[in-house]
């Protein structure tokens, strides 16, 4: 690493995005260290806006009911996130993932948006137990009312949550794991739409296993 680089991570690490989160937190990437990529943002500015937008709007609130979150991954510069793509290492395209992992360039629509893959400890020993990923994705839906999109994967039920500057976004929850609920993969919300199997139950109700749990 060049000094320059050393330096750029330290003074951009230092910037604030919201009452609990830096930039900093954001950074860290396996891609970037094991194959000596910088994951530094090109867009600066831009990459603050949005990341400031997904603190203050989904993470800030998730991390006052559930307690100290857990940033799996954050921010990737395009050439992180390219050569995750190229090699197979779980990043989508660059196409897909601006305005997503890559804070820093707005997506097909010339919209900016900001995502994390977040793991809740609170949640892991009833999720564990359990299985049931889909009373937590149902709390976010009613809780965190500015999301664009979430997704769950296989491990620790680590999930992608977005946040888009488009006022218009339809929002979508899907899964990589079977829901308990409905013994499939079919999304939860697609384009606004919830599915069939929740339609006659009320909010509340499709997250009360873990009420208990919430603060």
């Amino acid at each position: 690493m060049t000094k320059y680089l050393f330096n750029e991570l330290e003074r951009i690490g230092r910037i604030q995005l919201s009452e609990h989160f830096f930039l900093r937190d954001f950074l860290y990437s396996e891609i970037a260290i094991a194959n000596h990529i910088s994951n530094l943002p090109d867009n600066l500015d831009t990459a603050v806006e949005a990341g400031s937008q997904l603190c203050e709007q989904l993470l800030e609130p998730m991390q006052k009911s559930w307690g100290r979150i857990h940033i799996r991954s954050g921010y990737r510069s395009s050439a992180v996130n390219e050569f995750g793509n190229k090699n197979k290492l779980n990043c989508a395209s660059n196409n897909s993932n601006f305005g997503a992992h890559i804070w820093d360039i707005p997506d097909k629509n010339n919209v900016i948006g900001a995502s994390a893959c977040v793991v809740i400890p609170k949640f892991l020993p009833y999720f564990n137990k359990t299985g049931d990923w889909a009373s937590l994705a149902w709390w976010l839906h009613e809780n965190l009312p500015n999301y664009a999109d979430i997704c769950f994967f296989n491990s620790n039920a680590a999930f992608n949550i977005r946040w888009s500057k488009n006022p218009n976004v339809k929002q979508n929850i899907k899964s990589f794991l079977i829901n308990p609920d409905t013994n499939n993969k079919e999304a939860l919300v697609k384009n606004n739409v919830i599915h069939d199997k929740y339609l006659n139950i009320s909010p509340l109700v499709r997250f009360t296993n873990i009420e208990n749990l919430v603060s």
